[in-house]
């Protein structure tokens, strides 16, 4: 289930992670690389967006769309 951006949550981010379908498993190394800077840069903007519980804080956790990747990969990002 997917939670609403929190600055509280935020302050607290100790780790980031990206959930990534395997219909980007062929997606070049750098361009995934691209997305998942751009995607944690702007985690209010991202479609799919989960706060981890962690001992030391939370885990910022998206969820890689199609759409996402197209606009940060560019169209040659090999997604289906």
């Amino acid at each position: 289930m997917a939670d609403k951006y929190d600055p509280y949550r935020e302050a607290l981010i100790v780790e980031e992670n990206t959930v990534w379908s395997e219909d980007f498993d062929e997606l070049e190394p750098e361009i995934r690389r691209r997305v998942e800077v751009a995607l944690h840069a702007d985690p209010e903007a991202v479609a799919h967006l989960e706060y981890v519980r962690m001992h030391t804080g939370f885990c910022r956790q998206v969820t890689a769309t199609a759409e996402e990747v197209q606009q940060h990969g560019g169209a040659d990002s090999g997604a289906a």
